[in-house]
């Protein structure tokens, strides 16, 4: 049975820098949402549509309803940014569930280890949706009204109101982070426990209910982006 570890392990080094198996993973998973992201894009450009084609676009279009349902008139601007978390988060907890991830050993380590199961990956991504939140706030009700939100002096309700709302918005950051990472990490020691126990097909049932895990976990965190990209934009607070 593979060593279970909870930090990635250095697999090789690249003028210096060094290459953990979470961090190859998720380039590899970059390149293929790069390669998909570019055959919609020139078959959409082609007069005869691939089933490809209309594959995603009905991924896309669900996907829109979903965001369109929280942020209303401002879904276009921000569909792009919530689609590539969703899309992105729910290619990387796949790919850790393919065959070989997690089994191919190198100088006794994973080759290969599914990026969410790393927290620097899902703090990264936590980190970037919170700063996100915080730019679009400003940049949709200026510096200094936004600022009102966290730093109000009026009263010491308003003020203390002001202290829970930065408070809020610094758990948000553990929160997403520690919410990916806790459902994938737990998810893959799950299956590799039971493929060691019972390795004959007693893994199926648990692999499926992962391949459920995977989708849910990437459509709450791009859901919960737009619900907190919607109240940092809202005028009243």
């Amino acid at each position: 049975m593979a060593e279970i570890s909870i930090k990635a392990e250095k697999i090789f080094k690249v003028f210096g820098f060094e290459i953990t198996n979470s961090l190859l993973s998720t380039t590899i998973v970059l390149l293929i949402f790069a390669l998909l992201a570019s055959k919609y894009f020139f078959d959409s450009k082609k007069a005869n549509k691939t089933n490809y084609y209309y594959f995603i676009n009905f991924i896309l279009k669900n996907l829109y309803q979903l965001f369109s349902a929280v942020l209303k008139e401002n879904t276009d601007y921000f569909f792009p940014l919530l689609a590539s978390f969703f899309i992105f988060i729910f290619l990387q907890n796949w790919f850790g569930l393919l065959p070989g991830v997690g089994s191919i050993l190198i100088n006794h380590h994973p080759l290969l280890r599914g990026a969410n199961a790393d927290l620097n990956t899902t703090l990264s991504l936590a980190l970037l949706s919170v700063f996100l939140t915080q730019y679009y706030g400003i940049k949709y009700l200026g510096f200094k009204k936004y600022l009102t939100k966290f730093f109000n002096f009026t009263n010491p309700i308003a003020f203390f109101i002001g202290i829970l709302e930065m408070i809020s918005e610094i758990s948000k950051i553990i929160s997403f982070s520690f919410r990916l990472f806790g459902n994938i990490f737990a998810g893959e020691v799950l299956l590799m426990v039971i493929t060691f126990l019972i390795p004959i097909l007693a893994s199926f049932p648990f692999l499926l209910l992962e391949l459920f895990v995977g989708l849910i976990q990437a459509l709450v965190f791009s859901m919960l982006t737009a619900v907190f990209i919607n109240l940092a934009i809202s005028k009243s607070h």
